[in-house]
């Protein structure tokens, strides 16, 4: 019997070759947004990453573009306030999201975030995937289940991206992956394939380009 949510197979030469040139090609922060009426037009396809706080989101990002610094990596959780928007050439938007859970912000900072995040999950209609950033170590915990449900109550179709993987052994492994397929099967929005990725070795890096590349 096939496993559900199996781990995403190695795309064909001419998907990894889209996927290697639109990361290759002009990549730049466009803005910072912190109210709906401040996002860029709505003129192509967008995929979003979510990670609860220290997740390894911007180091995620500069690895997929090759960009050591464009999205600033801090060691402070919650240091990412705006809704950041990068164009990937002429045809994409990456739109970099809140860390959710653990913050050093005040309540009433927080709340804000979390309602421009559920005003844009639910308003964006160029929104085309969202990518869920899940540490390896841990698996989905209580925190990225709230950000889950948000995606299905949006229907906004996300897949599960697990980082760090090199910090783990094939046993763990193992067991983390059964405890996440196990999560996402309560999900509706949620895509039915796992990648699985580390910015340090670059594993699964071109996979997900390709991916990205794919979503027109």
């Amino acid at each position: 019997m096939a496993l559900p949510f199996p781990e995403a197979e190695i795309p064909d030469e001419a998907a990894l070759e889209a996927g290697r040139l639109l990361f290759a090609g002009q990549v730049d922060f466009l803005k910072g947004v912190v109210a709906m009426q401040g996002l860029p037009p709505a003129d192509r396809a967008e995929v979003c990453f979510a990670g609860r706080s220290n997740v390894g989101k911007s180091s995620l990002i500069n690895a997929l573009t090759g960009r050591k610094a464009l999205a600033r990596a801090s060691n402070t959780p919650g240091r990412t306030q705006e809704v950041n928007y990068f164009t990937l050439g002429e045809s994409h938007y990456l739109v970099d999201l809140p860390g959710y859970g653990y913050a050093e912000a005040p309540v009433a900072v927080v709340a804000k975030w979390q309602a421009l995040l559920k005003s844009y999950l639910q308003g964006r209609q160029t929104l085309r995937r969202a990518f869920v950033l899940i540490d390896a170590r841990h698996g989905v915990k209580a925190v990225d289940e709230e950000i889950l449900t948000l995606l299905d109550k949006s229907a906004v179709t996300f897949q599960a991206v697990l980082t760090k993987a090199d910090k783990i052994g094939p046993r763990d492994r193992a067991k983390v992956l059964e405890q996440v397929r196990g999560a996402l099967q309560k999900h509706p929005a949620a895509y039915p394939e796992l990648v699985m990725t580390s910015s340090e070795t670059g594993d699964g890096i071109a996979t997900l380009r390709a991916i990205i590349a794919g979503i027109g």
